[in-house]
């Protein structure tokens, strides 16, 4: 009730008091989960939040080794998520919303609850982990130690995806995929809109969007209409959930429109198919198709980035690699040497081992020293 009093006037109480118990309820059930936690040698969550606070837990009450490794940045994320919900309810008084801030006090509150989970998890682990640097300066920003921070990328199956590469005498085919769900977040929009220019300049290429298509059926029609609506019937095909290895040798240029990612898998698996990518500059995209660093640069570029949400761009990117052999082939190769050189997932599984094993020996070294 004493936080309550800080509330803008006019917002309900009842409201207030099911946002706290909502968000705090989690909290009393994970520390009973912690006490009863099976007995380990160290613990590692894939995430702050309520994963993150469990992993803190689980620490404080074994003095265990504790880790972090984050894909994506959670609190990045659920910031995204809770400025568009529509369940919590809007201040009684529109007129209290700053010029700058169109965010509600309740949304205000969830955002600040889960900042404060991940300062907690970060300063609980012993080491935290990210796939690259633009996530990692995300992480010190949101409290992380710079010093317990290091980047370990992606790995794909390499061996796995290598099996489908194309023989390199074999025809490129002029076809688009786009593997991923149908959502707004993918902007489907764009490539659908991409495709009409495409073929415009190359009058057998499709686009395959190649994903669910259940997790958003609103969006998935509209996309379905604009499709319709540019006359691409049959030059966009919807192909819903198909395995990689049986769609990359179909494709001539593995792509994505998003706009936000991190590192994505698909255009590693790409790669270690030998297919270029035309994608937008969003998360480590650039780093994956350009390099991250001057030996990674000289193997060339994998492709092609370009803005968000702009077709034109994305079409004529697309088309110089579908109607230009050598540009495609010096792609591919660009696009093996990366995957094979940084991003093996032999080589990732190999760090996190060597990353268990010294956390686990240190612990111990430490408790034999204390006895």
């Amino acid at each position: 009730r004493e936080k309550y009093q800080d509330a803008p006037p006019g917002l309900d109480f009842n409201h207030f008091f099911w946002t706290v118990r909502s968000m705090h309820q989690p909290l009393f059930t994970l520390a009973t989960v912690a006490a009863n936690a099976p007995s380990a040698d160290l613990y590692h969550s894939v995430s702050t939040g309520y994963a993150g606070y469990l992993g803190a837990m689980c620490q404080s009450l074994t003095d265990k080794p504790y880790i972090i490794s984050e894909h994506g940045i959670y609190t990045k994320e659920r910031e995204l998520d809770l400025a568009q919900v529509d369940w919590i309810p809007e201040d009684a008084d529109p007129f209290r919303v700053g010029l700058n801030d169109n965010m509600n006090y309740l949304r205000n509150v969830w955002i600040r609850f889960f900042q404060s989970l991940g300062r907690m998890s970060y300063s609980s682990a012993n080491q935290i982990f990210t796939l690259f640097n633009g996530n990692r300066l995300r992480q010190i920003e949101d409290g992380a130690d710079p010093e317990r921070l290091t980047i370990i990328p992606n790995g794909v199956d390499v061996s796995r995806f290598s099996q489908v590469r194309r023989a390199k005498d074999a025809p490129v085919p002029p076809v688009l995929g786009l593997m991923g769900r149908v959502v707004p977040i993918k902007d489907i929009k764009n490539f659908i809109r991409s495709m009409r220019i495409i073929r415009a300049a190359i009058p057998d290429a499709e686009g395959w969007l190649i994903g669910p298509e259940d997790e958003d059926p609103s969006y998935t029609e509209e996309c379905r209409q604009l499709a319709r609506s540019l006359d691409l019937d049959g030059v966009v095909r919807f192909m819903g959930f198909q395995k990689p290895d049986d769609m990359f040798p179909q494709l001539g240029l593995n792509v994505l429109t998003s706009v936000s990612e991190g590192q994505p898998l698909v255009v590693l698996e790409g790669y270690a198919a030998g297919l270029p990518t035309v994608t937008t500059d969003v998360g480590s995209c650039a780093e994956l198709v350009y390099g991250i660093n001057e030996e990674d640069k000289a193997l060339g570029a994998a492709g092609a980035v370009v803005p968000i949400a702009n077709p034109a761009k994305f079409a004529e990117a697309a088309i110089r690699l579908l109607s230009d052999r050598e540009a495609w082939n010096n792609a591919s190769a660009a696009a093996i040497n990366r995957v094979e050189a940084y991003y093996d997932e032999v080589d990732m599984v190999r760090r996190y081992h060597d990353v268990y094993s010294t956390e686990i020996v240190r612990h111990q070294s430490s408790e034999r020293k204390v006895g």
